[in-house]
């Protein structure tokens, strides 16, 4: 039995998957191999020796201590796309709201009392804003989300940029074909009348947006953040909207610099608040808990790299590891004294973590996982 112990509410399409017969799942579970989260935070938790898993129902692991799962041998995986259509309908709304000013619209009809339809027409002025048809938008980064949201840009009429050094093969296909490739950030900034930002946020991505990205824009040019709070500069951005260089700035990540600030909308992160996208983000991250604990395939972990192969031997040698040289051969030795026959193999690496999976044939000794736990830089190793 595996034990599944979740740190929020998870949508039960997501629970479900797992096979009640082979499965214990809940908030009070003890001795846990997973863990299902969402926003939790997990950076003061202890770990418990057996805990081989963590899955977050999201995209951002901004909640959980990654390096020190990594450390730890334990897996963690995100849910990318899984929310990708809610966030990109959230990104068209905020385009709207950047530019027709429909907040302070509406807060002030709201404080109309007597004769209202003569005071709407008489003060709507006030609240004029430009249609986004024709307008240029750019798109920084180009995953499930940027794609999404540049290729709808382009049905609203509007003329798309993006950039994303990093664009995976499947991201390309899946963008049209029409988006202006941009090769530099600074094309972004120079050309376009809105900018969309949609990359996670890293060392080298924090504080992107500031004052010197700002000056290389188009003066009243209107930024929109979705993606995290810290990849704008808030005094920046609040000087810029007062020195009217940036027309408005929507953000679904309201923090004490930014909220009540004229000129900029902040959303209280409803970016993946729909139900669609629970279920979802719920299924998805129940699925690659199944796989990586029956079969030990990962896939879509932030810490470790994507391996699987079909399990078509007698049993499967999971070994999380450095990704340092004579690792392979140590264990491959380990398993050839033992007489144990590798039928199949496959390894990978990311960064400085690595994981092998080893098919092989024959009954495999009582003592073969604690010998290639005693390699060097060998994490954790599982059989199964």
């Amino acid at each position: 039995m595996y034990n599944v112990k979740l740190l929020n509410k998870i949508a039960k399409c997501g629970t479900d998957i797992f096979c009640k017969d082979a499965y214990v799942v809940g908030e009070d579970v003890q001795n846990a191999q997973a863990i299902m989260v969402r926003s939790a935070s997990m950076h003061e938790m202890e770990f418990d020796k057996e805990l081989l898993a963590i899955a977050r129902a999201g995209a951002g692991v901004n909640n959980i201590p990654v390096d020190k799962c990594a450390d730890e041998g334990i897996v963690v995986f995100n849910t990318p796309g899984a929310n990708a259509n809610a966030v990109k309908e959230l990104a068209i709304c905020a385009l709207l709201l950047g530019s027709r000013k429909i907040v302070d619209g509406i807060n002030w009809a709201a404080t109309l009392t007597e004769d209202v339809a003569k005071a709407v027409e008489k003060g709507k002025g006030a609240y004029v804003g430009p249609e986004l048809s024709g307008k240029t938008l750019g798109v920084i980064g180009l995953g499930a989300i940027g794609a999404l949201l540049a290729n709808a840009a382009e049905g609203l009429g509007m003329t798309v940029y993006g950039y994303d050094p990093f664009i995976s093969v499947d991201a390309a296909w899946k963008l049209s074909s029409t988006v202006k490739h941009a090769k530099e950030l600074s094309e972004i900034y120079e050309k376009c009348d809105y900018i969309s930002v949609h990359v996670p946020s890293t060392p080298d991505t924090k504080g992107m947006i500031n004052a010197q990205s700002i000056a290389q824009m188009k003066d009243g040019v209107r930024i929109i953040n979705l993606a995290r709070a810290d990849l704008v500069n808030a005094a920046d951005i609040k000087k810029a909207i007062a020195d009217g260089k940036v027309g408005s700035y929507v953000t679904d990540f309201p923090t004490e610099e930014v909220v009540g600030v004229p000129g900029i909308v902040a959303i209280p992160h409803l970016g993946a608040s729909t139900p669609e996208s629970e279920d979802n983000c719920a299924v998805m991250a129940a699925h690659e808990l199944v796989d990586y604990l029956e079969n030990g395939n990962i896939k879509n972990s932030v810490n470790f790299p994507n391996v699987s192969m079909p399990h078509t031997g007698d049993a499967r040698v999971c070994v999380l590891h450095k990704n340092v040289p004579s690792i392979i051969a140590q264990i491959t030795a380990i398993l050839s004294d033992a007489k144990i026959n590798i039928e199949n193999m496959v390894n990978a690496s990311k960064k400085e973590n690595a994981y092998s999976l080893f098919e092989v044939k024959g009954e495999l000794p009582s003592d073969i996982a604690q010998k290639i736990a005693a390699v060097e830089n060998v994490v954790r190793v599982r059989i199964i």
